[in-house]
């Protein structure tokens, strides 16, 4: 909650012009009741019209003027919640890019597009009504008891027994809602997950008939959802049955009270009529208190979520402790006994040592999950090592900037992605570049073909890519990574789509244009992608099982041979 109160501040200025412009409509409204009663029990008797029509034309400028009041503090309000849900909309985006990978795992990608979605939107709901009726039902409560006590002392003592009543239901209510609240907003995030998956696994889910699963399967997440909706619902439903009751019995009462006195003489008809309007009012004063506890409690279960991303420090700032003066030139890298777990059981990569020299090649090659891309997420500082160190120029990757790190690379990956927007966007990513460049690198790339048959670097890719061919989204991708003469290029499993004609020609580019200034680290599930690699990585089970260049791995390391002779008769190739 203090993060709402943090991003509210800059408008409290606005905010106290708006309370004002409420706290008169709402003495307008008050005043009403007053009038009436006066021209009922004052000026009706003495049969004067011209005081009748003054007081009727007094009662028409006064609701005029609440009216004016009350849309003027309304329209500011809403003013007030779009800027400040704009405003920690903005900075939760940001504080989300900037996240550790770790700390994504941690928090889960579809809890954070809930926090960001229909959380902030509940701050937006609570901050508006807040100001909306944060100063207006206060006011008519208070105020109506005030007056009512000032024209009938004895009936307003009856309305205030009903009173603790009603705070003690409101507390309960509101104390049982905030953890019912933060359920339902877990509960969303298990939903929206499964629609994520859903959404991005489309075609595999079309592919192999499994809609019927799916759809059961997002049954349980929306009958989950829907249990914790319910609950919290009936939860907070309780509270306007519960004031209901209570003022109900205290208006029989007063009507009750009221006609005995009315009867004895002891009060008059105008005052009573005067009174329940004043009830009316007060009884809507509390409903509208009880609204602003129901969405308080549902936008402080929000809000704590919402901290707890804006609260968490950020991770993997640069350490002093390992600091080393960067050299010059092409980076070298070093893996000095690296290990890493991402669950922090069992390790995922185990004492991973080597060195790669400036302009040298890397290839990396290995079954599914020996590791590769582990090593890959490790260099790039996506994770910290839970052993060892990885030197980028003799530097611990450890003691370097994000930013620093960010700028030596250029990465594809097999499962990248591509923004709904034009070619040159998605080469340049904000780069700067200029088309000489953008238009070089997919030449580099084999892009140029795609480029020809799309009209160019404006054309307009949808969502993921999807109007390309899984080769043309590749090449572009490639062209990304290109683009801007990266100090060390990663390929990641980037070519699996390309055809062998394609790849053949990309590798060729790369040895002649990024051969010698640019280290590569190129991991590959086809031998020919890694075949002139300088130094060749066979991973399996996390380990390091060979290593060497090609023809020294078809001599030493069975794994590699075997995966050469089925892919390309490795024998033919030493």
């Amino acid at each position: 909650m203090k993060h709402v109160i943090r991003y509210v501040r800059p408008f409290f200025g606005k905010m106290m012009l708006g309370f004002t412009f409420k706290f008169g409509g709402t003495i307008m409204d008050l005043f009403l009741p007053m009038l009436l009663s006066a021209i009922i029990d004052d000026i009706v008797p003495t049969g004067n019209r011209r005081n009748i029509y003054l007081a009727g034309l007094l009662m028409l400028v006064c609701s005029v003027l609440a009216i004016a009041g009350n849309i003027t503090a309304n329209r500011m309000a809403a003013r007030v919640a779009r800027d400040t849900t704009e405003k920690i909309r903005n900075d939760l985006f940001a504080r989300i890019s900037y996240l550790s990978a770790r700390q994504l795992d941690a928090f889960t990608v579809p809890s954070l597009e809930s926090r960001l979605t229909s959380d902030t939107y509940n701050i937006h709901q609570m901050v508006g009504m807040v100001q909306r009726l944060g100063v207006r039902a206060p006011c008519l409560l208070i105020g109506g008891v005030v007056i009512t006590f000032l024209m009938e002392p004895v009936l307003t003592l009856v309305l205030i027994a009903v009173m603790p009543f009603i705070a003690v239901s409101v507390y309960l209510v509101t104390k049982r809602g905030i953890p019912l609240f933060n359920d339902q907003q877990v509960a969303t995030d298990g939903m929206t997950r499964v629609v994520r998956e859903n959404a991005q696994g489309i075609r595999i889910i079309k592919a192999l008939g499994k809609e019927s699963a799916e759809r059961d399967r997002f049954d349980d997440a929306n009958r989950t959802l829907n249990r914790a909706e319910k609950r919290a619902a009936l939860n907070m439903a309780l509270s306007s049955p519960l004031m209901n009751l209570f003022l109900n019995f205290g208006l029989v009462a007063v009507i009750f009270v009221g006609a005995h006195r009315v009867n004895a003489g002891l009060s008059e008809t105008g005052k009573i009529i005067a009174f329940t309007s004043y009830f009316t009012i007060i009884l809507n004063a509390v409903m509208s208190v009880t609204r602003i506890f129901i969405m308080s409690s549902r936008g402080i279960a929000s809000a704590n979520r919402i901290g707890e991303v804006l609260d968490t420090p950020m991770d993997m700032e640069p350490d002093a402790a390992y600091d080393a003066p960067a050299a010059s030139g092409s980076p070298k890298i070093e893996f000095d006994h690296v290990t890493f777990s991402y669950n922090g059981v069992k390790p995922d990569v185990e004492d991973i040592s080597f060195t790669l020299m400036p302009g040298q090649t890397l290839g990396i090659i290995g079954p599914t999950g020996a590791g590769k891309t582990t090593i890959i997420a490790l260099l790039m500082r996506q994770y910290d090592v839970d052993a060892g160190a990885i030197r980028i120029d003799g530097r611990d990757v450890r003691s370097m900037p994000r930013d620093e790190i960010s700028k030596k690379f250029g990465a594809a990956f097999q499962n990248d992605f591509l923004f709904a927007d034009t070619i040159r966007t998605n080469i340049d990513f904000g780069r700067g570049l200029s088309d000489e460049e953008l238009l070089r690198a997919a030449e580099y790339a084999q892009a140029s073909p795609v480029l020809e048959e799309n009209g160019g670097l404006d054309f307009e890719l949808a969502i993921k890519g999807a109007n390309l061919s899984g080769g043309q989204k590749q090449r572009v991708i490639l062209s990304r990574a290109l683009a801007g003469d990266p100090e060390i290029l990663v390929l990641d499993d980037s070519s699996s789509a390309l055809d062998y004609a394609t790849d053949a020609r990309l590798r060729l580019a790369l040895r002649e244009h990024f051969s010698g200034k640019t280290t590569n680290v190129i991991v590959a599930q086809r031998i020919s992608s890694i075949l002139h690699s300088d130094l060749i990585l066979v991973m399996e089970d996390g380990h390091v099982t060979g290593r060497g260049t090609h023809a020294e791995l078809l001599r030493t390391c069975p794994l590699y041979r075997e995966i050469s002779d089925s892919q390309m008769g490795g024998a033919l190739l030493e």
